[in-house]
């Protein structure tokens, strides 16, 4: 038995309709983690879908809880020999909120409906088909070769779409228990559906209030006009200071110092294109010189979220008192986000807005970070998955999202190595989320092929 069986038994798994069938019993869980009213479904899916699957291919299993997250976290494990090497898998059951009546007619987010050439359901993309493609191809190397030649660990959690909450308390105080020679997860789009991808890191988020508070109460235009300040005309000129009219970041402490030279040859093999469906891009959009690719997976991006003053669903003839806008930092790594807040202020108070108030919107920071494409690991990878598809696998120092996978390569100090088993137009966290079935049937051939090869010498740092 051998590297070809291996694959063309998840082939038959995906075929035969077996990973339909198990990916459609799990998509029928409505795991929500913004709905306090599912905190029951989100133990369900761990203690009655995952444990017993995991059990069955010989993982021992743990549940930890944490106070005030939305659901528990769990822990399995398949040691089969200390010297062997070990892999750290992760997954997240939870979804975003099923939106049911603005699914298209015939759909629903808690039903699988293959249709079009689709799987369709909330959480086939994010992240339930993803982890089941994983978890199918740890399968199918143990049913071939009897084990797996490596030492298999996973951690599941319930909370990742509301900030992985929890997430970083439990490894750190299981550090130990979550040891590793190497991180190797599900999330997130490929650069295409028929690109497979290799991702490296995330961009981290951090959410930033800006807001001005001119009096106390509005003011009738027509008495005032012309005599009262507008927080909102100024707000709107203050925030023209911080990114000009084409999208580029005018604040020097937000925008990164340079773009690595393994990072631009790694993206310069990235095309950024719009399948049907997707919005245009704007090619003059954000800073200038740099490719598609290299503005998504390099750069930051200073975006407005949302801006309200006065009462937008019922103006009056009234100067509002307040303006308030949201705004974001997606940023790369290098960038230290506790610096953008002060750097916002020093800049606002030297082009005249000192009445602009700015301030940590309180969600939570994701940080940024980023493998080495050169990496030892990125390049046994990438073999692996040319070695199954016969094409080299598109690889991304970052998505352009964000993950907590700073948890894993700071806190745990892992390399981590993402592959995903979505595309950019699965429509992740909206109606109608889908799942492209030949993007599965792919991805299920490629894991195979990878779990093989770990259990097989040579893997980056053992013996040739």
């Amino acid at each position: 038995m051998d590297r070809a069986q291996a694959i063309a038994n998840i082939e038959a798994y995906f075929d035969d309709g077996r990973f339909k069938t198990d990916l459609a019993r799990r998509v029928a869980m409505p795991t929500e983690s913004q709905n306090p009213d599912r905190k029951a479904d989100l133990a369900h899916y761990l203690r009655d879908e995952m444990i017993p699957s995991l059990a069955a291919l010989g993982f021992s299993c743990r549940i930890f809880e944490q106070a005030g997250v939305p659901g528990p976290f769990l822990y399995a494990e398949r040691v089969e020999d200390a010297k062997l090497p070990t892999v750290l898998g992760y997954g997240h059951g939870d979804v975003i909120r099923g939106l049911d009546a603005k699914w298209r007619e015939g759909l629903s987010p808690w039903q699988l409906i293959e249709r079009d050439g689709r799987y369709w359901g909330r959480g086939t993309a994010d992240n339930k088909g993803q982890h089941t493609i994983n978890l199918a191809a740890l399968a199918a190397v143990i049913a071939t070769r009897s084990r797996l030649g490596f030492n298999a660990k996973w951690l599941i959690e319930m909370g990742e779409e509301t900030g992985s909450r929890g997430l970083r308390e439990v490894c750190r105080d299981n550090k130990a228990l979550f040891a590793a020679d190497v991180f190797i997860a599900s999330d997130g789009p490929r650069l295409s559906a028929e690109r497979p991808t290799i991702f490296l890191g995330s961009r981290g988020c951090m959410s930033i209030d800006l807001w001005i508070d001119a009096r106390e109460g509005g003011h009738h235009s027509g008495n005032w006009g012309g005599l009262l300040s507008s927080p909102a005309i100024q707000l709107a000129h203050a925030l023209t200071t911080v990114v000009d009219e084409k999208g580029r970041i005018l604040v020097p402490e937000l925008r990164p110092k340079h773009i690595p030279n393994s990072v631009r040859a790694a993206l310069a093999d990235c095309k950024i294109e719009s399948a049907p469906g997707d919005p245009e891009t704007d090619p003059d959009w954000s800073e200038p010189g740099l490719s598609p690719a290299e503005k998504l997976f390099a750069w930051s991006a200073f975006e407005i979220l949302a801006m309200t003053s006065g009462v937008p669903e019922s103006p009056v003839n009234a100067i509002p008192p307040r303006a308030w806008a949201r705004t974001q930092m997606r940023f790369v790594a290098g960038m230290d986000p506790n610096g953008f807040v002060p750097a916002l202020r020093r800049h606002l108070d030297k082009s005249g807005f000192k009445m602009v108030q700015v301030a940590p919107a309180g969600d939570e920071v994701m940080h940024a970070t980023r493998l080495d494409p050169d990496h030892p690991w990125v390049r046994w990878t990438s073999a692996s998955m040319a070695r199954t598809t016969g094409r080299p696998p598109a690889v991304v120092p970052n998505f352009g999202g964000s993950l907590p996978n700073d948890i894993f390569s700071d806190l745990l100090d892992l390399p981590t190595v993402w592959i995903p088993h979505s595309y950019p137009g699965c429509s992740q966290h909206a109606p109608d989320e889908h799942l492209p079935c030949a993007l599965a049937r792919d991805a299920l051939r490629i894991m195979a092929g990878v779990y093989w090869d770990l259990g097989e010498p040579g893997t980056p740092g053992s013996a040739a």
